[in-house]
């Protein structure tokens, strides 16, 4: 038995190509000349028979589709547990509608993020009494799946984009913005789709990681600005960027992670061209682009 994580969607809110965006990145993706990316979710196994998967996006369908590990194994059964959700934004819930079809599977999350999907109506379309809504306690550790463990915590981030009111708050620290410690047969991971800033507490909590996939979103802050598509910095939306003397990688030097993967990647980010200056940057930094069907082992 061996820790297993395949990267269903790598991309941020949208995909790419983003359905009407005709940006640089999207128009290449659209003529295949770049790899085109499903919406923020990943597949976890401790055992590669049961499985997890974490955030369900827009394109769960797509995804769970094009990996056979998660294919029915009869009539109507197939081999997942549960959802995790790590934040209440549409990228990573709407997908919960796709798996309305009275499946059973334990839906985790913590009470902040049960109160938001219970505060919407639609998702009363995951039956009670097939979906068991499992509530977990942040820094507790719980069996995701059978051989998986996994222990949520806070991550600074902000509320999703529609609960948003006149201020907002980009580094809130509590139940809305988790990431999670996932563990099987001694290996562990960090998935963290979401972060505002690296903090004291969460450098010291990935220091000497054997893997770590994290949040990709921009590769600079003002990155949606200066492409004419939004009037948001990365900071503004909840983001760390990648670059810069305040981004991700120069945040990540010193602590001695085995492996780090960007995932969540804006449709904008210059990283998604295989041939790009900032790609080479990153990954001379010792990081790895995640991309849809990348299976990462700790």
């Amino acid at each position: 038995m061996a820790l297993r994580a395949r990267i269903l969607g790598a991309a941020a809110g949208g995909g790419l190509p983003q359905w009407n965006c005709g940006c640089g990145n999207c128009n290449l993706a659209r003529r295949g000349a770049i790899p085109p990316q499903t919406q923020s979710s990943l597949a976890v196994s401790g055992n590669g028979t049961d499985w997890a998967i974490l955030n369900a996006s827009p394109d769960i369908r797509q995804q769970m589709a094009a990996t056979p590990d998660l294919h029915p194994t009869d009539l109507r059964r197939v081999p997942l547990c549960s959802v995790l959700v790590t934040n209440g934004d549409i990228d990573h819930v709407a997908g919960l509608l796709t798996l309305r079809e009275m499946q059973p599977f334990a839906l985790c999350a913590t009470a902040g993020i049960h109160d938001v999907l219970r505060a919407n109506p639609i998702f009363e379309a995951l039956n009670a009494e097939v979906v068991t809504r499992r509530t977990v306690a942040l820094e507790r550790p719980f069996d995701l799946a059978p051989d998986l463990t996994a222990t949520l915590f806070p991550v600074p981030g902000k509320v999703p984009l529609y609960m948003e009111g006149e201020t907002v708050e980009t580094g809130l620290v509590g139940e809305q913005t988790v990431g999670v410690h996932l563990r099987a047969a001694g290996q562990d991971a960090f998935y963290i789709p979401g972060c505002a800033h690296l903090s004291d507490d969460l450098r010291a909590r990935l220091r000497g990681a054997a893997l770590v996939l994290f949040d990709g979103t921009l590769w600079s802050d003002d990155e949606m600005i200066r492409a004419g598509l939004g009037r948001k910095t990365g900071k503004r939306m909840g983001h760390m960027s990648m670059s810069g003397p305040d981004g991700s990688i120069a945040a990540f030097e010193g602590l001695d992670v085995a492996q780090a993967v960007f995932v969540h990647m804006n449709n904008t980010n210059p990283v998604l061209r295989p041939d790009s200056a900032e790609r080479a940057q990153a990954e001379a930094a010792g990081w790895t682009i995640g991309q849809d069907g990348m299976e990462i082992a700790p």
